[in-house]
């Protein structure tokens, strides 16, 4: 298979991912659910995850991907693209495809908080460069909930980090000109 088609198929699958990473800093003038997840409580005299990691940011991630991903397995399905089935993923027609969102939207969500967590321990503050996690954590969290169902391999889980860790220096540079991150990386 054509290797630009591969990775056509992989940004394809996790668009519902890169999507809703994307989401919280969009939404940080929406109050709702901006409490943060940890409560503001310490672990050995450190913030758990950081008053940054929040409910709001959490359950927009959730919904987004599970909403998205939804939605291009309709799309798949409607169009008979076989996009997912050049990946090797299983049959999606035998997923529900909001609920498979719901659960990449999971893993992206513990990777995320899980690499926060590892960051406080480590006295980093939020924002602080710990490269290349801040750019594949999600990721990460993804090949954790995903892989021991679906199999997809190293090579797909590979290309997948590598592909995610340059997807999001470049939007995460675009979001810092734009005022939307206060980090390059």
């Amino acid at each position: 298979m054509p290797y630009l088609q591969y990775i056509g198929s992989l940004i394809y699958f996790f668009a519902p991912a890169y999507v809703a990473n994307a989401m919280p800093p969009l939404l940080q003038k929406v109050n709702f659910l901006a409490q943060p997840i940890d409560n503001n409580k310490q672990l050995w005299g450190m913030p758990i995850l950081g008053n940054h990691k929040t409910w709001r940011g959490a359950v927009a991630e959730l919904l987004t991907c599970s909403i998205f991903t939804e939605l291009l397995f309709t799309i798949n399905s409607h169009y008979q693209l076989g996009i997912y089935e050049t990946i090797g993923f299983p049959s999606y027609a035998q997923y529900n495809g909001f609920l498979f969102g719901l659960r990449l939207g999971a893993g992206i969500v513990f990777g995320d908080l899980f690499f926060a967590f590892i960051k406080r321990r480590l006295k980093l503050k939020p924002g602080f460069p710990f490269i290349p996690f801040d750019q594949t954590n999600y990721a990460l969290g993804a090949c954790l909930f995903l892989e021991p169902t679906l199999n997809l391999g190293a090579k797909f889980w590979l290309t997948l980090f590598v592909l995610t860790f340059i997807i999001h220096i470049v939007f995460n540079r675009i979001g810092y000109n734009l005022g939307l991150h206060k980090a390059k990386w």
